[in-house]
């Protein structure tokens, strides 16, 4: 979460922290991996106070697979003739431009934008994201579940079509006001985070469009395929060096060392993986009392992981200085 070091106003008038504008966004995609593609993209656009201001909607050809049709309704036939991303890059990023980007589980939302504009070799004008869900749970609101139709119940709008992005991103907007308007009351400080545009990107091969997706929500997820998928599995080789221990502030990593990640990283986080694994680190994906270093660009975010690390005293660093200790580290010992 980002430090604020503005004073927030007494809970009888509007907090002067809060931001001037958000951009509540929803976009439907193939699936929910690192390759999949946006198919269509929605945002409301509200002022200081969540009044809307305008709205936009567009479908994106993906230039592959639609992946579960029976969720989203977007087949290929439906998308052929839809604009590519990079053609609605611009348009995108003036409805962003300049305002917080809300959504429910915002982290997904923004990296799969922050993914389609480095496709575009471009970068989308979103410095910070609000997580609706985030915001629910500082409220406290008494939801059963936290999804979005549970959400819109709570505030008593009405879901017209859900998984159809201009659809969710009203709800949503609906929801948000109530939401907004209960946290100023409260001078609660809104849970916002930074948002990194990735600087290296690396795609991989994948099915055109025109070839139907039948997997689903279950077991291989969003987009996913039962009897096997059409995406390559990336499994890690077994780091071959034993845990040497805690990195030491001023030390050279060693191999061996164990280190997690958390957060938004400028590099794509599986190429920033792949060179700590080459460097002879073993990258782990949870943290632990054995977690030798915690890399996050967002020490104040409240994940688990970041959590944890202050429980076990975990050394942490953010992404440029990890980036400097990947150039020398130490070889294990023999």
């Amino acid at each position: 979460m980002l430090e604020d070091r503005t004073t927030v106003s007494s809970p009888t008038g509007w907090p002067a922290a809060y931001p001037q504008g958000y951009a509540v966004v929803d976009v439907e995609t193939t699936g929910l991996a690192r390759d999949d593609r946006i198919i269509s993209a929605a945002v409301y656009r509200l002022d200081a106070r969540g009044e809307v201001e305008d709205h936009w909607y567009t479908t994106v050809n993906p230039e592959r697979d639609p992946g579960p049709v029976w969720i989203h309704g977007l087949t290929s036939e439906a998308l052929e003739g839809a604009p590519l991303f990079q053609d609605v890059a611009e348009e995108f990023a003036a409805r962003l431009a300049g305002r917080v980007l809300v959504a429910h589980n915002a982290v997904f939302d923004w990296q799969m934008i922050a993914r389609e504009y480095a496709r575009a070799r471009s970068e989308a004008p979103v410095k910070h994201r609000l997580c609706t869900i985030a915001l629910a749970k500082e409220l406290r609101l008494p939801l059963p579940n936290h999804k979005l139709e549970t959400l819109a119940a709570h505030f008593g709008v009405v879901q017209q079509r859900a998984h159809h992005a201009l659809d969710d991103a009203r709800v949503l907007a609906e929801a948000f006001r109530p939401s907004l308007r209960a946290a100023a009351a409260g001078g609660l400080r809104l849970p916002l985070h930074e948002c990194r545009p990735l600087t290296e990107w690396q795609d991989r091969p994948a099915p055109l469009i025109g070839r139907q997706a039948g997997g689903g929500y279950g077991g291989g997820g969003y987009g996913g395929q039962r009897g096997g998928g059409w995406r390559p599995s990336r499994k890690r080789p077994a780091c071959p060096y034993p845990n040497p221990g805690r990195y030491e502030a001023g030390k050279p990593l060693k191999q061996g060392m164990r280190v997690a990640f958390s957060g938004d990283t400028s590099v794509e986080r599986e190429l920033l993986e792949d060179r700590a694994t080459e460097a002879g680190l073993h990258v782990a994906t949870s943290l632990s009392r054995l977690t030798s270093l915690l890399v996050t660009n967002d020490p104040d975010s409240g994940t688990s992981k970041v959590v944890k690390a202050r429980q076990y005293g975990t050394p942490v660093v953010d992404e440029a200085a990890f980036g400097q200790l990947l150039g020398d580290v130490e070889p294990a010992d023999a």
